[in-house]
């Protein structure tokens, strides 16, 4: 499972979800728009349109799916009702992963139940180069004991474990800087797929109107 607002979608929410399954052997990436997330500000776009980027920026990608679950619960997005879903749906045994960025990862103390994701599910922090922030007490306390070196490690069980990687491609792209400059009316191009800026453009999305 990816989560995110993808306000709107771009390359590099794409292009860590193709490299995730691949470095990871996953047989398929969730990709699931957080509703109303209860760490961030409210998204600029509503829920379904952002569900709509989503399936354009996929595509026939293989291995992605735009899931879009949490637009359907009332009240905030909590990653771990997602992941109590996912495990309804694949069964005890099978390995789940939860990835996240470095920035939601420093704050993953103050989710929601955060002791609840890892029996549900191992998760993958993708490293950032420039970000090495030193981790809460609370955050330490967190994972101790649970991170792994390696995806076969992390694959023995089906949950419980915390991995960091580091991705091949990494896009310095980012949905705010994406907004910025739809809202300042300069281009966009190859910083998301195609589909997605044709329906950005013909929809007047996140644009000064």
């Amino acid at each position: 499972m990816l989560g995110g607002t993808f306000d709107p979608v771009h390359l590099g929410h794409l292009r860590s979800a193709v490299e995730l399954r691949e470095v990871l052997g996953l047989d398929r990436v969730h990709m699931v728009p957080a509703s109303i997330p209860p760490l961030r500000d409210a998204p600029q776009v509503a829920p379904q349109e952002r569900l709509t980027l989503l399936e354009l920026g996929i595509g026939d990608t293989p291995g992605l799916v735009a899931d879009g679950r949490e637009l359907e619960r009332d009240g905030p997005s909590f990653t771990a009702d997602t992941l109590a879903g996912l495990r309804e749906e694949y069964g005890s045994q099978a390995r789940l992963v939860m990835a996240l960025g470095h920035d939601a990862f420093l704050r993953l103390a103050d989710w929601h139940t955060p002791q609840r994701l890892f029996s549900l599910a191992h998760l993958v922090v993708i490293d950032r180069p420039d970000h090495d922030c030193p981790l809460s007490p609370a955050l330490s306390e967190l994972i101790a004991g649970r991170e792994v070196d390696s995806p076969e490690a992390l694959m023995q069980r089906p949950a419980g474990r915390l991995l960091r990687l580091a991705l091949p491609t990494r896009l310095a792209l980012s949905a705010t800087a994406i907004r910025e400059r739809l809202a300042a009316g300069r281009s966009i191009r190859y910083l998301l797929p195609e589909a997605v800026e044709r329906r950005i453009m013909a929809k007047s999305l996140y644009q000064q109107i």
